[in-house]
């Protein structure tokens, strides 16, 4: 059942993201006509069961405000992917998102579906060990109902790529197909964008990272010679992370060829020649006081040498959502560039 929210004021935006809000928009406006400031979109509560995971998983869906005026038009689509401990609501709820699409179509930015999907913390992968199904409703953390969160087979690769992505394009107006699809997310959700990015090349236009969890056994980098020092064991991050040991080892595995397996820098190593020139264009920022900044350096290190383009920022500010907010105007209008007219 689908229920639909009016988004939230848009002139809200520059005065809750700053300066460097203003200037964004304004850099959006140039060359185009303002949508009306009293234009704007709602978000939609959704769920459908996923195949994959053999579970219903929930979602939430932005639709811009052309979206009921023109019962005609189909309009790009992006997938905005949460952290871990996250939940599909915190983009809008923490992040503004909605109101921060309204403000970048009030200021000239095509419009376009934005999808939330609930990624439990399962990272957007396929997870490496055997996984036992019947243990998960004993854990006491949960944060929504065990039969939801406890899926009975962790392929969250193929619940985003396969079932979410089928399931959008059947129920709402999207542009389905590459050209005009695109993905992003934080932290694990920036993980799971440079991943399925990689791994499904054919699928996205484009992808954006904000704080990835990317190369999470990078110990140190040297900018300068273009080189990273990596962990030989896996149960390292055990120790330099130990509130996240708990939810990366039963995703990746206690084996570094595992870990190696799953990172998009690792999957572009085992693609062929054609596939990587199929990847999406990608794009990255972190922030300088953020615990994942040696992995993000490490990551455009590895990059780099395999000849991969990415466009990369690093800016003031740590792993939160202050930077979170500060930013994401940044990568959705970086994404709208990506799409054919």
């Amino acid at each position: 059942m689908r229920t639909e929210l009016t988004s939230r004021n848009p002139t809200a935006f520059v005065g809750r993201f700053g300066k460097g809000a203003a200037l964004l928009l304004a850099a959006v406006s140039l060359g185009a006509v303002p949508a009306s400031a009293q234009q704007r979109g709602t978000v939609a509560v959704d769920y459908f069961r996923s195949d994959a995971l053999g579970v219903r998983k929930d979602y939430l869906v932005y639709l811009p405000p052309s979206y009921r005026l023109d019962p005609m038009r189909r309009f790009p689509v992006v997938y905005y992917l949460h952290g871990a401990f996250g939940s599909e609501d915190d983009w809008v709820q923490k992040g503004g998102l909605d109101v921060v699409m309204d403000s970048l179509i009030a200021a000239g930015m095509p419009e376009m579906i934005v999808v939330m999907p609930d990624g439990d913390d399962g990272f957007y992968t396929d997870w490496a060990p055997r996984y036992r199904w019947k243990l998960c409703p004993a854990r006491a953390d949960l944060r929504e109902p065990a039969e939801r969160y406890c899926v009975r087979d962790p392929r969250y690769d193929a619940y985003i790529a396969r079932d979410l992505v089928r399931q959008i394009d059947a129920t709402y107006r999207t542009l389905a197909d590459a050209r005009h699809r695109g993905i992003a997310g934080l932290s694990m959700g920036g993980y799971g964008a440079m991943a399925l990015a990689v791994e499904y090349p054919d699928l996205w236009a484009a992808a954006a990272s904000h704080s990835g969890a990317v190369n999470r056994l990078a110990l140190a980098v040297d900018t300068a010679a273009g080189t990273a020092v990596y962990a030989g064991r896996a149960d390292t991050l055990q120790v330099t992370s130990p509130s996240l040991w708990p939810i990366l080892a039963p995703v990746f595995g206690p084996d570094t060829a595992d870990w190696w397996e799953r990172e998009p820098v690792g999957r572009i190593r085992r693609s062929s020649a054609e596939a990587r020139g199929r990847i999406p264009a990608l794009y990255a920022d972190v922030g300088t006081g953020d615990n994942l900044l040696v992995s993000n350096r490490a990551f455009r290190i590895e990059l780099a040498k395999l000849g991969v383009a990415l466009e990369y920022h690093e800016y003031p500010g740590e792993h939160d959502w202050p930077y979170w907010r500060a930013h994401v105007a940044q990568s959705l209008v970086w994404l709208s560039r990506h799409f054919a007219p």
